[in-house]
């Protein structure tokens, strides 16, 4: 197995949605927000080569909105989707599957692209993964969180014939709903629900090691102490309750974590302090 960080750029959210009810004083030494009060964020995808499937976790937002919208989320850098598979020798057309862990358009933009006025998958070889449970709320989405659910990132994958779920049947592993995966042995998931509803982290066996990649659980090392929530979660009690029990199992089984969001760190380890469970090492995927 061979692991790739794919860079889709960077974009830029309020420091205090992102913070939720900690302080400005507080937050702002952990991600400096700009004058208008917006910290940058990557939107850091993960790649498995594994036999002859080469596996794409999400996709960051693509490029096919309009300037207004691209006006209010500020897509900045010279990374993207393409260039990145390209600087690690693949196309959009070796992708096999795309495991979408959830549908914000952050996470999904970039899997569908405009094409002759046309939406169409941007990996036209590919599966594309969701789950029943997340597919049907992001479809039928709440007043609160419909603005990060785009009709046009998500329907056209259903349309293609190319969108497939995996399977439902989920167990309780250490106080986590978990299953696995129908693509390769060692990939799984962890469901978890305070952030949006059945959100997929996806789970990897790596060279004796056990990667997580924690999508918007845990955003960057900077949400890791417990009251770091969001406030675009739909549920932070519920955020809170998973956090507590996600890093309490990640620490003591040395896992390391994958940050699809934080601007510059990629990876770190956990350990136990007197103020909990704090980052132990950062580093790059490629340094595992």
């Amino acid at each position: 197995m061979n692991l790739y960080t794919i860079n889709a750029g960077h974009f830029k959210l309020d420091g205090g949605a992102m913070f939720g009810v900690v302080p400005k004083s507080m937050w702002n030494k952990l991600n400096p927000a700009d004058e208008n009060n917006m910290c940058n964020w990557a939107m850091r995808c993960l790649l498995i080569e594994e036999g002859d499937k080469l596996i794409l976790i999400d996709t960051g937002m693509g490029d096919k909105q309009d300037a207004k919208f691209f006006d209010r989320y500020y897509l900045n850098g010279d990374d993207s989707l393409e260039k990145s598979l390209a600087a690690n020798g693949f196309t959009k057309d070796d992708i096999t599957d795309v495991i979408l862990t959830h549908l914000h358009f952050d996470h999904c933009g970039g899997a569908i692209i405009k094409q002759e006025d046309k939406l169409v998958p941007a990996f036209k070889n590919a599966t594309y993964w969701s789950n029943q449970q997340h597919w049907n709320w992001a479809i039928n989405p709440n007043e609160r969180e419909k603005a990060s659910f785009l009709k046009e990132n998500i329907l056209p994958i259903q349309e293609s014939g190319q969108l497939k779920m995996v399977n439902d049947k989920w167990v309780m592993v250490n106080g986590m709903e978990t299953m696995d995966s129908s693509i390769i042995p060692a990939l799984s998931y962890k469901i978890v629900n305070g952030h949006t509803d059945a959100m997929m982290l996806p789970v990897i066996q790596y060279e004796g090691k056990t990667i997580v990649f924690v999508a918007d659980l845990l955003p960057s090392p900077a949400h890791i102490p417990l009251p770091y929530v969001m406030a675009y979660d739909m549920f932070p009690m519920k955020t809170l309750s998973e956090k507590k029990i996600f890093l309490s199992e990640a620490e003591q089984n040395g896992y390391i974590l994958f940050f699809e969001h934080d601007p510059i760190i990629e990876c770190c380890t956990l350990q136990l302090t007197e103020k909990g469970i704090r980052v132990k090492e950062t580093f790059k995927l490629a340094d595992i």
